[in-house]
């Protein structure tokens, strides 16, 4: 999905955010988006490590 944005789509999306939330706020969301992300993606990665321990273990 976000692939197929490109640059120009980028800048329209930050000045609608800039718009609606203003310049006080948008560096603390960024900062809460980039905390939810970094937590999606730690939650992914054991997700997948524990799978792969599970199947090491049916394999023994």
């Amino acid at each position: 999905m976000l692939q197929n944005i490109g640059i120009p789509g980028l800048i329209l999306i930050l000045v609608i955010a800039l718009i609606i939330f203003g310049p006080s706020k948008l560096p603390e969301i960024g900062r809460a988006f980039g905390s939810t992300l970094r937590e999606f993606k730690n939650s992914t990665k054991d997700l997948m490590s524990s799978e792969e321990k599970e199947e090491q273990k049916e394999i023994k």
